[in-house]
This record gives structure tokens, C-alpha cells and sequence, in this order.
């Protein structure tokens, strides 16, 4: 049995990005019983050289919406990273999630050696679509997810595995 590109993509960054959302929620719940104020964990990292939550959720969004856009030959949603509070990278994931809802399997069903040029500030890096997916798209979108999760958990939010994978 194959699996479809659609099937291997979009799937996996809608219950990822809504996992992300549940765990901005519970940060919240969270902030709220400790009895501060939850926007304080936007700027919140773990490491003086690593960027903020706020970053690593922008970054997770990017990664999903550009694979979908780049597997799909649509254009991606514009999204200025100018998010300061929860509720702003609660709507970012909402929109993404959005997006990503409305590009249809058959603009990413058989993608698989689609030519995919990933622009860097290094330079440009080529791939086919298959390539791009499972050795660029999912780990850094996963990577960027896995950050916030621990920035999060770093932070005192009592957060743990089944939270990050979800339950359905």
C-alpha cells in the first residue's frame, strides 16, 4: 500500500498545529492558576542563543504552510511575524490551520518528484517533492513544535508526552 503526498503532509501539520494550539491553551489555564500573566511565555527560550516561543510557533507555521504551498504550486498566506501575545499565536496557528484545510489532496497528490528550490540566505537548496517533504518540511516543522512544547514544559506548564502527540 503507498501512501499519498497529501496523506503524508497535510494530516500531520493540521493535528500537530492544533496540538500546538491545545498546548498554548493549557499555558494559559496554567498562567492563570499560578496567577500571572501568560504573555510573559511568548518571550520565554531556553537557551540565551535560541529564539523565543513566540519564534519557534511562527516557525512551525511557516514550515507547514510553505511545504503545503511549495507541494501544491499555491501561494501561502502572508503572515508578518508581529505576534506578542498568546491569543495573536493562537489566531497564527488558526490561520495556518485554515490554509492548509484549503488546499485540496489533488494539488499535492503526486508531487513526489515536483522540483522544490528552498531559498536560504545561504543559498538556494533543490529537492524533489518527496525529498523536501521527508527530509526538510516534517523535521524542521516537528523540530520548531518540539521547541515550543519545551519552552513551555521548561516554564512550569504540566504538559507532558500525550499532550504533544494528542489523542486523536
Amino acid at each position: 500500500m503507498s501512501i499519498s503526498m497529501y496523506t503524508a503532509s497535510a494530516p500531520v501539520f493540521l493535528r500537530m498545529l492544533g496540538n500546538l494550539d491545545k498546548l498554548l491553551e493549557k499555558a494559559e489555564a496554567n498562567a492563570k492558576e499560578r496567577g500571572f500573566d501568560a504573555n510573559i511565555l511568548v518571550n520565554q527560550r531556553l537557551a540565551p542563543d535560541m529564539r523565543p516561543l513566540s519564534s519557534q510557533i511562527q516557525l512551525a507555521s511557516d514550515s507547514a504552510k510553505g511545504a503545503i504551498a511549495r507541494l501544491s504550486g499555491s501561494a501561502p498566506p502572508s503572515m508578518p511575524d508581529t505576534e506578542t501575545t498568546i491569543a495573536e499565536l493562537r489566531a497564527r496557528i488558526a490561520a495556518t490551520i485554515d490554509y492548509v484545510k484549503s488546499v485540496p489532496a489533488s494539488a499535492i497528490d503526486g508531487s513526489e518528484e515536483k522540483d522544490v528550490v528552498l531559498k536560504t540566505p545561504n543559498g538556494e537548496i533543490p529537492f524533489k517533492g518527496l525529498g523536501f517533504l521527508t527530509g526538510f518540511a516534517l523535521p524542521n516543522f516537528l523540530f520548531h513544535v518540539s521547541i515550543a512544547y519545551a519552552i513551555l514544559r521548561h516554564n512550569g506548564v504540566p504538559i507532558g508526552k500525550m499532550d504533544f502527540l494528542g489523542r486523536g
